[in-house]
């Protein structure tokens, strides 16, 4: 009674002072501490309980392999199933424990899978509570095919999926683009009244979110839906943030869910402030940024990193710097954000200034830190220090520099005019040049009249990729610059006669007031 009542002070006062306890004794009271969330001194008794010679029902021992799950105490879960093996309990069938043994080998760091398999082909009896178990547990370990070929036996046997088992399945859609496995469990889910669920309901937004962005269908689910929680609407607020055709529809869906007398939690504001930096928009941004000061969201590293990228994004280098003295915890992305907006806006020595600084207070910097503030030093020009830079990251080991390095470090010396330099680091790199490197090369070949070696590497990049446009129309550019007009006419009527065209790139910034 006061374990229900959540009294657990007053159930452990009664426990102790009762001077004969049984097995139920015993058993209510771990379960009175695992229902009220003290799950250490849940398992600490349930060690006690044993240490006195009491044997717990397999369906407690289900409820302590499960704590042990949520605590990441996977030794002591090994450990009750191989006391569980000796007693004999395994062979009495019980669906509970055999379940939660799964649970534990697949959700706990060391990701048994081998264990987990053994345990489920030895169950006598399956059910839809098993079969959910096995396959959320591959999703979560990326085991997706297992976890497709699970979901397939499972119907195989007889035995149909809840709801549960849906919003288990739909990351692996999602994961490998199986819009068409996700459309079916939406078709399953629609046939049972399962898509009513605001669990599913999210769970299918999400995937159509993202393969492909179905937007029509994404706010069919939405519209339909009976009940909306701030989960759901966070979910459709996230899925139209990611395209600047949508973005706007974001920004309408999180007024009209204020109105609705829905409060946003920080999940929701996250989505909010993707939306502002998808439409650039200052306006947008600082309204937001406001109501998330109001909600006192503003402390959270998430948020704070979020609204320092938007910042920086939207062209306003000083309102970013703002938050980030502000933010009272920094990781490694606001060093390596704030570092890049000072960069992408020309301020490479105040860029440089803040990542020695990052180092002097202890922090580590991490890959993406390098790129930051590598690609500071490609802006402005910082040839000397951006090759410093890179030979102490291949020196040290520490952050082994990825193609992205190389080409950021390449496009620097090309831009210089070093191209030898630029073609020894091309040429000693331990993985093969992207075609953003190539392309790096082409162009800082022929800004520095190094034209026969520019209409070579053309020439590569042409038969690397055919089909680019772009490749085509910097080969022309090369022609156009050694006078070779018959080689630019050539290029021009090959790029007809296959349909392909350049695509040209724009940027746009929305100012305050003004959208």
């Amino acid at each position: 009674m006061y374990a229900k009542f959540s009294d657990v002070e007053c159930a452990r006062k009664l426990f102790d002072d009762m001077p004969v306890r049984d097995e139920i004794t015993w058993s209510s009271m771990v379960n009175g501490f695992i229902r009220n969330g003290y799950f250490v001194e849940s398992l600490e008794m349930f060690k006690e309980m044993y240490a006195r010679g009491f044997v717990a029902k397999p369906e407690l021992i289900a409820s302590v392999v499960s704590t042990c799950v949520k605590t990441g105490d996977f030794g002591l879960g090994t450990e009750i199933h191989g006391l569980v093996v000796v007693n004999g309990l395994m062979e009495e069938k019980s669906v509970f424990l055999s379940t939660a043994l799964v649970d534990l080998y697949l959700r706990c760091q060391c990701h048994d899978s081998l264990m987990a398999f053994r345990v489920f082909e030895r169950m006598g009896e399956r059910n839809e509570v098993s079969w959910t178990a096995m396959i959320s547990g591959c999703v979560a370990n990326q085991n997706y095919g297992i976890a497709l070929d699970c979901f397939r036996a499972m119907q195989g046997e007889g035995i149909k999926p809840n709801r549960v088992t849906l919003v288990a399945m739909l990351p692996l859609c999602t994961e490998f683009g199986f819009i068409g496995h996700g459309k079916e469990i939406h078709g399953y889910a629609f046939r049972h009244g399962f898509d009513s669920d605001i669990c599913i309901s999210s769970a299918l937004m999400h995937m159509y979110c993202n393969c492909g962005g179905l937007l029509h269908s994404i706010k069919l689910i939405f519209e339909r839906s009976t009940t909306k929680d701030v989960v759901m609407w966070s979910s459709i607020i996230s899925c139209f943030a990611q395209s600047e055709a949508s973005a706007e529809e974001a920004m309408k869906h999180f007024h009209q869910m204020q109105i609705e007398g829905f409060q946003p939690n920080y999940v929701t504001m996250l989505a909010v402030i993707s939306a502002c930096t998808t439409l650039r928009s200052l306006s947008h941004g600082r309204g937001v940024h406001g109501r998330i000061v109001k909600s006192g969201l503003v402390f959270d590293l998430f948020i704070g990193n979020s609204l320092l990228n938007m910042y920086a994004k939207c062209g306003c280098l000083t309102d970013s710097s703002n938050v980030f003295e502000e933010m009272s915890v920094r990781d490694n992305f606001s060093w390596s954000t704030i570092i890049g907006a000072y960069g992408l806006h020309g301020y490479g020595e105040e860029a440089l200034q803040l990542f020695h600084e990052m180092q002097e207070r202890g922090e580590e910097p991490d890959s993406i830190t390098f790129l930051a503030v590598l690609s500071a030093c490609n802006h402005c020009g910082f040839v000397e220090e951006g090759k410093k830079l890179f030979d102490k990251s291949v020196r040290d080991h520490k952050t082994l520099p990825s193609i992205e390095h190389y080409a950021c470090h390449i496009d620097l010396l090309g831009r210089a005019g070093k191209v030898e330099d630029a073609c020894d680091v091309v040429s000693t790199m331990p993985m093969n040049p992207s075609m953003k490197i190539w392309s790096s090369l082409v162009s800082a070949c022929k800004l520095h009249g190094r034209l026969e070696v520019a209409e070579a590497l053309a020439h590569r990049l042409v038969k690397l990729e055919p089909e680019n446009a772009a490749n085509h129309t910097l080969l022309s550019m090369v022609y156009a610059e050694s006078s070779n007009w018959l080689g630019v006419e050539q290029v021009r009527k090959y790029m007809d006669a296959e349909g392909l065209r350049k695509s040209y790139g724009y940027s746009r910034i929305a100012l305050e007031n003004q959208g």
